[in-house]
């Protein structure tokens, strides 16, 4: 649990890169605002939300050897795919943060319809996954992977969504 946590921190840190929803415009002259993660940062932060997801995948299978030897090399294949999709939805929230001010119908259109195509795009990659989990680990062992894995991404997903600002 505590590992979830700090991957939870580390997502946090992520989403700085989105503007804050409100702005108080009596604040303190002192208040400062937070500038946007730098690439190397973002990347950074997302090897180590990997190692992270990493450990607890490790802690929570209890792999034996000969199935350790089956699952990494294809769990290794998954994550980095799921990275592909990943930095489509880091560069779909720069976009969001960038146009956050000036949003109009046309752009909060393509930014759902890019939302959209992310989300079938995981569960794709999960479908095309869940024969080579399967052949690797048994179908009950994979369906436990697909458990944690389904957790930490709705962790994820939550701790990304509560910190970017809804539309105006």
């Amino acid at each position: 649990m505590k590992r979830i946590i700090v991957i939870c921190a580390l997502l946090s840190l992520l989403c700085i890169l989105v503007p804050a929803q409100t702005k108080e415009t009596t604040a303190p002259a002192t208040e400062s605002t937070a500038t946007p993660l730098s690439d190397s940062d973002i990347q950074l932060l997302r090897s180590d939300v990997q190692a992270g997801k990493n450990q607890i995948i490790t802690d929570t299978m209890t792999f034996t050897d000969p199935e350790s030897k089956a699952f990494w090399p294809v769990y290794r294949d998954y994550a980095n795919e799921q990275a592909k999709l990943g930095d489509e939805r880091v560069q779909l929230i720069k976009d969001y943060a960038k146009n956050y001010e000036t949003l109009n119908d046309s752009k909060a259109q393509e930014l759902a319809k890019r939302l959209l195509k992310l989300d079938d795009d995981n569960q794709s990659l999960r479908e095309e996954y869940w024969p080579k989990f399967e052949a690797a680990i048994g179908a009950k062992r994979a369906a436990k992977f697909y458990q944690v894995d389904s957790r930490l991404t709705l962790m994820i997903n939550l701790q990304l969504s509560s910190s970017i600002p809804l539309i105006k």
